[in-house]
C-alpha cells in the first residue's frame, strides 16, 4: 500500500475512534413521542444532556438516558480510559418505526376500532468533541 493510501487508512481508523453508537430496538413508545426527547439533546454536550434527560417529566427520558449512558460507555470501553465532563457531545440521535401491534376493538353495529400499537428503534451517535470543531 502507497504511503497516501496508508495516511488515508490511518485517518479514518482515528475517526471511527472517536465515534461511539447504541442502539435500543423495539421500545413499546410510539415514535412521535420519543422524537420530543430527542430533540431535546440532538448535538447537546453529553453529561449536559444526561442532566436535561434525568430531570424531564416525559416517559421516554428514562429510556433515551439509559441509551446515551450505555453510548458513554462504550466509548470509554473503545478509548481505554474514561469521558470528561466537556469531552463528549451527541452527533446523532434518531428515531425510527418499529414493529406495530394491530389490534380491534369492538364498537357498536358489529364494527369494530382498529387500535395501533406502535414500538420505535433509538439510535444513539456519541463522538468526541474535537472532531466537531474540526469540520
Amino acid at each position: 500500500m502507497g504511503k497516501r493510501k496508508r495516511i488515508a487508512a490511518d485517518a479514518r481508523k482515528e475517526a471511527k475512534q472517536t465515534v461511539s453508537l447504541a442502539k435500543l430496538n423495539n421500545i413499546p413508545t410510539s415514535p412521535r413521542k420519543m422524537r420530543l426527547v430527542a430533540d431535546m439533546v440532538r448535538g447537546m454536550e453529553a453529561f449536559r444532556a444526561l442532566g436535561v434527560l434525568k430531570f424531564s417529566n416525559k416517559e421516554a427520558a428514562a429510556r433515551v438516558e439509559k441509551l446515551l449512558r450505555s453510548s458513554i460507555a462504550n466509548w470509554e470501553a473503545k478509548n481505554e480510559r474514561k469521558a470528561e465532563s466537556g469531552e463528549l457531545y451527541v452527533s446523532s440521535i434518531y428515531v425510527d418505526g418499529g414493529a406495530m401491534l394491530k389490534r380491534l376493538r369492538p364498537a357498536p353495529q358489529g364494527r369494530g376500532y382498529r387500535i395501533r400499537k406502535r414500538s420505535n428503534h433509538v439510535t444513539i451517535t456519541v463522538d468526541a468533541l474535537s472532531n466537531k470543531k474540526q469540520n
